[in-house]
């Protein structure tokens, strides 16, 4: 069922359908839907197509969302799906100032002669130094792993630690490649909601650490990545270093930092992926998740648990663990 929540700004992108039908790409304003396949002179199929065609059609869309007399849809008892289907996802890692602090402390080994104090001071050197020498760590994940923002997520039983990650995401608005900083933000469409889970058991391999991280085992399950609900168009975030991420498990506020704990901002990320990538229409930029995840509580995702996420002005999105039967 999808909510009423009205995202920031006068209108959103959303991907929904009715409970028996076909997916479509809608504008939503206040608590009704636009099917842009229709409204749109090109028809597009989806979402991406219209971002595809972004320039051309942002104030179109801004024109259609103060129109009265179209046929208009009530979004109560539509069917929520993931805004996009991305082509490439570019995750940001050890994004967040004291999330990697929690995690270094969380790895720690048990013969580790420093104390917590001093673990912590290492850790943030280090994050200091990356910030000023503009090293962003960025990895590549599925599209497979896309899921909508209420489905159910199905934890893999070989997954020993599935952990949340809740994370700003911004979505590529035009093919962007080798573009400056102060460039970059015009390659941002907007931003939505990604939880970006992990399974915290196989991040490092265990038969050779010299590998180091496995990001395919650990974080590309079909369906690990929650996305949505809506797009929210750039222009109606003010600053998107500054907004509160919030993920609550079973109610209990685990999750709540601000996007200013970040140590590079989504300018730097996208310019820093398009040094080496070439990044396309409606592709995702994860920027990271804040501190508070389950390894840092002790309490990892189990069947049964439902997870809600908010991001300041990007609505909420609601989703349910569902375990996985042993030799499924």
């Amino acid at each position: 069922m999808a909510t009423l929540a009205q995202p920031a700004g006068p209108f959103a992108l959303g991907t929904l359908s009715f409970q028996d039908g076909n997916p479509f790409p809608a504008l939503v304003v206040r608590g009704r839907v636009l099917d842009l396949s229709q409204a749109l002179a090109w028809e597009p199929a989806d979402v991406r197509s219209v971002l595809e065609r972004w320039e051309e059609a942002l104030p179109v869309v801004h024109v259609l969302a103060g129109e009265e007399t179209l046929p208009w849809q009530p979004l109560d008892g539509l069917r929520v799906h993931a805004p996009v289907e991305p082509r490439q996802i570019f995750q940001s890692g050890a994004n967040y100032r004291q999330h990697v602090i929690d995690l270094e402390v969380a790895h720690r080994s048990p013969d580790d002669p420093r104390t917590v104090e001093e673990a912590r001071a290492e850790i943030a050197a280090v994050m200091d130094r990356r910030a000023a020498e503009d090293l962003p760590y960025v990895f590549i994940g599925l599209p497979s792993t896309i899921a909508g923002p209420y489905d159910d997520v199905v934890l893999p039983a070989w997954a020993e630690q599935p952990d949340w990650e809740l994370e700003l995401a911004a979505v590529i608005a035009k093919p962007a490649y080798r573009v400056s900083v102060e460039e970059a933000v015009e390659y941002v469409a907007g931003y939505t909601i990604a939880n970006d889970l992990t399974d915290r058991a196989t991040v490092f391999r265990r038969d050779m650490k010299a590998i180091g991280t496995d990001w395919l085992r650990s974080k590309n399950a079909p369906g690990f990545t929650p996305l949505g609900p809506w797009i929210v168009p750039a222009g109606s975030i003010a600053d998107p270093g500054d907004l509160r991420v919030t993920l609550k498990l079973n109610g209990d506020t685990m999750q709540d930092e601000s996007t200013k704990d970040m140590l590079f901002g989504v300018a730097r990320l996208v310019s820093y992926i398009s040094q080496t990538a070439r990044l396309l229409p409606g592709d995702l930029v994860l920027t990271g998740s804040p501190a508070g995840n389950g390894i840092h509580w002790g309490r990892l995702l189990r069947d049964g648990d439902v997870m809600e996420g908010s991001i300041t002005g990007l609505g909420v999105q609601r989703t349910r663990c569902v375990a996985e039967e042993a030799g499924a």
